[in-house]
């Protein structure tokens, strides 16, 4: 029998080393030259990974993009450029790419980070926040650093995620190089005088010409061009059509649009922009709370338009974000303090998920005139659907799954702009639309691996395009899809689909949780939690897993769910664990869209 020793250097986490080491040692040299052939088979077969970015010299520059919808990873390219031009030696790493230890010898950093979904940071920057949190971070007094935070101000964690960041890595010793700038929707006007002067406080001894061959971390081959937020195109609704029940307490529209050449701009898991009007009957309530016809002309940045057209068009009416607030509170001399109070969201979340602009207008009224309203208001920021189609089973269109805010019925909240200008679309209407790629969730490229895929409610609508695509593609791996809704009467979305798939056997697995037909709610989690020792198999046969929906409640559960599962099955402590669940995302087999 052998005696395995550890092996330094090796890619393994220490868990599986370990269950590597306790294999072979009951191995002679005969099982153990079988068992070696039979893995480098196995290695052979597998798709190649992507390589880990070595660690920086200590006099390079490392970016840092941790991005969700793109707009911080265009952001870095832009400062990596400038830092070329300007001679510094300089590198772009994605968050999703970056080694978390290598931080121990970083010498400057900086970082562009966005916050989505309840103040969490992106997908790929999970790994590096969970080892900020821990144990293992060591102090960083070599460190300077910089952060430039995106965000939304109409969420009450304004870019959470990048103000976390940057107080961790302060309290770890390290040193700001500039104060953290945190940007809104309207990114551009902060985030371009901060590219400025980060690149201007650079140490000195960082700038070398050298830096015209520093190496770009991710970037690949440049994508083909698709219809950005800035230049969207023009899609013809051919569907739109209620799927969920009528007597559900939400309504759900499948709504299919189509253009000439959609189908070579989209992958299944990418997102679907699209630009809309905002309702006549949220403007109307502007202008009535402020006193002003709309008929009034308003220039700003070398634009000229009436207040209806900005206020229908251009501003955001429906959502509020802390600017609008600040001005009210100093138009109006009401005292906003709580709402305003960053170190506490939770009365600003409450007071938002039920007001839009005109409720605030209307309570704390104040003399307004044309140009300074406008000039209060956010840019209107366009809402994004994930694809609901694949290419390969649709050709040139995009099938869009959306919930129809404010159409609850068992609670209030105020009318989604987007959400109802979709809603209101009949067929042959025109919808502006733009692509958001996703390249952190799609399916894996070799087609034989298994995938499980977690979507209850709309969030179901990328694993429609993602099971469309398999079949389309002849993909021989299975295909587990978990459902949830309220209702299995009036809530299963694409129920003869998913039944369809099933009889074809496209779909290998379908287990569903409906929360009201029975007295004791019962969610996804629990369905994941009785499926644990299949599940377990699955994902130890090198299956993926996608979680799509809601961040504030779903995912969480179902991430503790899955740890439940490592513990009960895998025989895991909570440690070991939560190490294997950043495995896993390390690997890219746990991969999330949540919002």
């Amino acid at each position: 029998m052998n005696q395995v020793a550890p092996v330094a250097g090796h890619p393994l986490p220490s868990r599986q080393q370990a269950l590597l080491a306790e294999f072979a040692s009951g191995l002679g040299r005969e099982q153990l030259a079988w068992a070696s052939g039979y893995l480098a088979g196995l290695a052979a077969a597998a798709p190649a990974t992507v390589p880990v970015p070595a660690p920086a010299p200590s006099s390079t520059l490392t970016i840092l993009s941790a991005s969700h919808t793109g707009n911080g990873r265009k952001l870095a390219e832009r400062l990596l450029a400038g830092a070329r031009q300007a001679g510094i030696s300089a590198r772009l790493v994605t968050a999703g790419e970056y080694r978390p230890r290598d931080l121990a010898g970083e010498k400057l950093l900086h970082v562009i980070i966005s916050t989505h979904g309840d103040g969490e940071p992106p997908e790929e920057a999970r790994a590096l926040f969970e080892f900020l949190a821990s144990r293992r971070v060591p102090q960083l007094p070599e460190l300077q650093y910089a952060v430039l935070a995106l965000g939304d101000s109409s969420y009450a964690k304004f870019c959470e995620a990048g103000r976390v960041l940057d107080e961790r890595l302060a309290r770890l010793g390290a040193r700001r190089l500039l104060p953290r700038v945190d940007c809104d929707v309207d990114y551009e006007r902060l985030a371009a005088p901060w590219l400025e002067d980060a690149l201007a406080r650079v140490p000195d001894g960082l700038k070398r010409q050298a830096a015209a061959t520093a190496p770009v971390v991710g970037v690949g081959s440049p994508a083909p061009a698709v219809p950005g937020r800035s230049s969207p195109v023009i899609a013809e609704v051919y569907v739109n059509q209620r799927i969920s029940g009528r007597e559900s307490l939400r309504e759900v529209r499948h709504i299919e649009l189509a253009l000439a050449g959609l189908g070579g701009w989209y992958r299944p898991g990418d997102a679907i922009g699209v630009v809309h009007r905002n309702p006549e009957r949220a403007v109307e309530r502007v202008l009535q709370a402020t006193g002003l016809t709309g008929s009034e002309p308003v220039t700003l940045q070398g634009a000229t338009r009436s207040l209806a057209q900005w206020l229908r068009e251009e501003r955001e009416i429906t959502r509020i974000a802390r600017p609008l607030l600040a001005a009210v509170a100093e138009r109006s001399g009401a005292d906003l303090g709580e709402l305003l109070d960053g170190r506490n969201p939770a009365p600003l979340e409450a007071f938002t998920a039920g007001s839009q602009v005109a409720d605030v207008l209307e309570r704390w009224p104040a003399r307004w005139d044309a140009a300074a309203l406008v000039a209060a208001l956010r840019p209107v920021a366009g809402r994004v659907y994930s694809a609901a189609s694949s290419p390969a089973a649709v050709g040139d269109e995009v099938h869009l799954t959306v919930a129809l805010v404010g159409s609850d019925r068992d609670r209030v909240l105020a009318p989604g702009a987007a959400s109802g200008f979709l809603a209101a679309q009949g067929e042959a209407a025109e919808v502006a639309l733009w692509i958001e790629p996703n390249a952190r969730f799609r399916l894996p490229a070799d087609t034989t691996r298994d995938i499980i895929m977690i979507g209850p409610g709309t969030g179901v609508a990328p694993f429609r395009g993602f099971l469309q695509e398999r079949e389309a593609t002849g993909a021989s791996g299975r295909n587990w899809l978990f459902f949830g809704g309220r209702t299995l009467r009036e809530d299963f979305l694409y129920q003869v689909e998913w039944q369809d798939a099933l009889r074809r056997g496209s779909l290998h697995r379908l287990d569903v949780a409906f929360s009201r037909d029975q007295p004791q709610k019962i969610h996804v989690q629990q369905r994941l939690r009785e499926a644990g020792a299949e599940l377990y198999a699955w994902l130890a046969g090198g299956a993926s897993l996608y979680v799509c929906g809601d961040a504030r409640f779903m995912a969480p559960d179902v991430h503790a769910a899955l740890l439940d599962i490592a513990a009960s099955h895998g025989g895991m402590d909570a440690d070991q664990a939560g190490e294997w669940l950043t495995g896993l995302a390390a690997d890219g087999r746990y991969l999330r869209d949540v919002y």
